[in-house]
């Protein structure tokens, strides 16, 4: 499930292999994978569904246990139609900023209050907002930033690996109930930076690091419909400094800091954690 990174990253290409990015022209963005050329009312309103369905990865520590069925939604993207990530020398030429908005939107040919609009600026918001105690944040545009981030977070000197949640030949982006076919396995990450993507004309990851104790898990999955999912999963044990309104606490009937919050990381994000990452039995 990993790929392993020294101090030298000599090996940027294999992680764009992983990745399937390629350089992307500025026309290529399509907001969650599709447009269907609805009004644009339907069009949010299926942006709003699907955000809430893409949710449906959160559980309790206590439901990792062989036998145990989760309602999960993995989404299945195509790589040719997602957005890709681009060279560092032609990222850095864009502005990413919210105040920069109307010349972004001009730039991408997107109209105003149009749902690509909308998800660019939640998105440059969302990377503009201060992290929560504890908490070390980038939103990163390239591989490069991304390389750099992590760096930053184990050392000068360290070297990390990358690990994501590998889907089956069946898995579709469907709500339905996985069961824990095996024990689930700890892998060994004192630290782990975890890189989320967003909406965004090209790729763009919100990674970040919290301080505290955070347990990473592969867990074998099996779905109703017969598919098999190698899922990356991780526990946040301390969850007091979390926002209130954080929609693990609605989906799961818990409170900030009352329980461990554990949710699965969709196939696209990519989670960073110091080489090697050995699995214990």
């Amino acid at each position: 499930m990993g790929l392993g990174f020294s101090s030298s990253w000599s090996l940027s290409f294999c992680v764009l292999l992983v990745l399937m990015s390629a350089e992307a022209s500025k026309g290529e963005y399509s907001l969650q994978e599709h447009e269907d050329g609805g009004e644009e009312a339907m069009a949010r309103k299926h942006i709003h569904t699907h955000m809430d369905m893409s949710m449906r990865i959160f559980f309790t520590i206590t439901e990792l246990k062989v036998g145990k069925r989760i309602p999960v939604y993995f989404s299945k993207r195509d790589p040719a139609t997602s957005p890709h990530l681009l060279p560092r020398e032609e990222v850095e030429s864009i502005p990413f900023s919210s105040a920069q908005l109307p010349y972004l939107l001009q730039f991408f040919g997107f109209s105003q209050g149009s749902p690509q609009a909308i998800a660019m600026e939640n998105t440059l918001r969302h990377c503009e907002t201060e992290p929560i105690e504890g908490e070390t944040k980038s939103c990163v545009t390239s591989l490069e930033s991304m390389l750099d981030f992590s760096q930053k977070i184990f050392g000068l000197k360290a070297s990390f690996e990358v690990i994501s949640t590998k889907l089956g030949e069946k898995t579709t982006s469907l709500l339905q109930n996985y069961t824990i076919l095996k024990l689930p396995k700890p892998i060994s990450a004192p630290k782990m930076v975890a890189c989320h993507t967003l909406p965004y004309p090209y790729a763009v990851f919100y990674c970040h690091f919290q301080e505290g104790e955070n347990k990473v898990f592969e867990v074998s999955l099996g779905g109703e419909n017969g598919d098999r999912v190698e899922a990356v999963a991780v526990c946040h044990m301390d969850t007091s400094q979390w926002n209130q309104d954080h929609v693990s606490f609605r989906l799961l009937g818990v409170q900030p800091g009352a329980s461990p919050v554990c949710h699965f990381f969709p196939a696209d994000n990519l989670i960073w954690v110091p080489s090697p990452a050995l699995i214990q039995d």
